[in-house]
């Protein structure tokens, strides 16, 4: 977009660089943002500058707090005997959502890909193990992604916490048919899946 100047060339082109926003969207963006200029922009600029200065990482779990430890890592009614190990932030946000599980949560801060060049020890694994060393921890539930690269780190994960002790219980959530779900629209895999761990 020639000649708009470059302070809204580099407005579009950091917004672009969002999830799920393109170079259209983030001109649209761009353009809701500096027309709404006092009840969008200058709000947005003052609560990502506040969250630039107090959001920082759980030095526990991984998440990102305003204290550190988190909220969640401190708090009593937790069950500190069961670990939830998540991909990030959001899936550690739909689980609390839901509100079935009451224990503490590990962040990984992403998953295994031999594509993206994703390591072991690019992930938050050496925490996850210290915190299960700590012996306190009975259960450690995968709730990663049912991708090729959720199940490899879960495999990778599961291997290196049986080397530690017998007495910890893996965990997987289930995978199948949703609620509600019509079996004619689903793929094989999920059907064969949703059979083969039928209870």
């Amino acid at each position: 977009m020639s000649g708009a100047g470059p302070e809204i060339e580099r407005l579009m082109a950091l917004l672009s660089k969002l999830p799920g926003l393109g170079p259209r969207s983030a001109r649209r963006a761009a353009l809701a943002l500096l027309k709404r200029r006092e009840q969008l922009l200058l709000p947005l600029t003052a609560a990502m500058q506040d969250a630039a200065e107090h959001v920082t990482t759980c030095s526990v779990c991984g998440r990102l707090a305003t204290r550190d430890p988190c909220a969640t890592c401190i708090d009593p009614a937790r069950d500190a005997s069961m670990i939830c190990v998540v991909e990030d932030d959001g899936s550690l946000w739909a689980m609390e959502r839901v509100g079935a599980f009451h224990g503490r949560y590990h962040v990984l801060g992403g998953l295994l890909s031999a594509l993206e060049g994703v390591r072991p020890e690019d992930l938050k694994l050496d925490r996850l193990i210290a915190r299960v060393q700590g012996g306190d921890v009975r259960e450690v539930v995968m709730a990663l992604p049912a991708t090729v690269e959720g199940q490899t780190t879960a495999h990778y994960i599961a291997d290196r916490l049986r080397g530690l002790s017998n007495q910890i219980e893996i965990t997987y959530l289930a995978r199948g048919v949703p609620v509600g779900g019509d079996l004619d629209w689903l793929d094989d895999n999920t059907i064969a899946h949703a059979f083969k761990t039928r209870r």
